[in-house]
């Protein structure tokens, strides 16, 4: 349904795929209600998804981000001082594979007899951009929009920005974990005051930036906070049993981290750093 840009590993509609417009609805009623009801989703959609459902025609620095290595090759033929035409020899014609095949398309009618040229060159860009953003996938967006706009459309939609709506899908990527920790709430016999309590935070904040990500999607399924940040969240640390060899396990539904009663702060550190770099490959409790 979506084609992921190899340098970005961002998403962004596919034009050739299979699926009916009923399954791109489906996921903007999703997107929708997951902002409706505060849930995080890790879909890296680029901003151009967020600008279009605010009614913003994509430009070519929305390509560049969504698309680079192409959104630049139109850049460096925009801003080339010489000879366009007989540098790049580009017509207006856009050549793409469908299943093995190549397909045509004219950016303008009998665009395969039009050279771009120094006094068009900025029309080719433009007619580019929108087909590669717009026009080549319209039907599946147009069936996204029509989704999301059922659960978030009217004026609440108004008052927000595109970089809004990317937070309220995304949540922050800003992580304040100090404010996490005066917001936690404890469990099964841990305090903020218990020795691993105490511990454990003193093993968090000693985290870099790439361990604290693991660490807040081991617990909560996701790597970034609401849009409120770290202090918005309901978080639960419960004790797990007794001190034992067993790692740290997680509700990511409820973000509820279960914590063994560790006896020292190193066991802590190395059972909790195992348990999120696993994660990933063995899926969350």
């Amino acid at each position: 349904m979506f084609r992921v840009d190899e340098d970005t590993r961002q998403l962004y509609f596919n034009p050739h795929t299979f699926e009916l417009g009923l399954e791109f609805e489906l996921i903007g009623t999703l997107v929708g209600v997951a902002i409706y009801n505060s849930i995080i989703l890790d879909i890296p959609f680029p901003m151009v998804v967020y600008k279009r459902l605010k009614g913003m025609r994509p430009t070519l620095e929305d390509l560049i981000e969504a698309q680079p290595t192409l959104g630049r090759s139109l850049k460096t033929m925009l801003d080339f001082d010489g000879d366009i035409e007989a540098t790049f020899s580009q017509v207006f014609q856009v050549s793409y594979e469908v299943w093995g095949g190549i397909q045509m398309y004219d950016l303008k009618p009998n665009g395969g007899d039009i050279p771009v040229t120094r006094d068009n060159v900025q029309e080719y860009v433009d007619l580019y951009v929108d087909w590669a953003l717009s026009t080549s996938v319209e039907k599946q967006y147009s069936a996204f929009e029509k989704g999301f706009l059922r659960v978030c459309g009217g004026e609440a939609l108004n008052i927000f920005q595109p970089e809004e709506l990317e937070l309220l899908v995304c949540g922050n990527p800003v992580l304040d974990f100090e404010a996490l920790e005066r917001v936690t709430q404890y469990d099964d016999g841990f305090t903020a005051e218990s020795a691993t309590i105490t511990r454990f935070w003193s093993v968090v904040h000693r985290l870099d930036e790439e361990e604290k990500r693991l660490l807040l999607k081991f617990a909560t399924g996701s790597d970034r906070a609401p849009i409120n940040g770290l202090a918005s969240l309901t978080f639960v640390i419960s004790k797990n049993g007794p001190d034992s060899d067993r790692l740290p396990t997680s509700h990511t539904c409820f973000n509820h981290l279960l914590l063994p009663d560790y006896s020292t702060e190193e066991k802590l550190e190395d059972k909790l750093k195992c348990a999120i770099r696993q994660a990933e490959g063995f899926g969350l409790r």
